[in-house]
């Protein structure tokens, strides 16, 4: 279990909201051409700096969602597929088979 210290710990923020973003994917629910609507149960300080980039909709707001924009969407596949798809396949389905 982490200690209270956790939180005081110096780390670095953009690889938190990298895998932040890459986790997104999996909550993805509607998509369309303007971006896509993805659960926001994560850090809300990683999710206010992606929302600072312009990745995401304004955490802050009531709803239960954030909307990705639709360069998050593809910064959040991108992230995806490369901290969590397993080399074996990334490799495959590069070569289209």
């Amino acid at each position: 279990m982490l200690g209270s210290g956790w939180a005081m710990m110096d780390y670095d923020y953009d690889k938190v909201d990298e895998m932040v973003l890459a986790l997104l994917c999996l909550t993805i629910s509607e998509e369309d051409d303007s971006g896509a609507r993805a659960w926001k149960s994560h850090d809300w300080d990683a999710l206010d700096r992606l929302h600072a980039k312009g990745y995401i909709s304004d955490p802050k707001r009531k709803a239960k969602s954030v909307v990705l924009s639709p360069e998050g969407v593809k910064r959040a596949r991108m992230l995806f597929e490369r901290h969590f798809l397993d080399e074996g396949k990334r490799q495959v389905e590069s070569r289209g088979t």
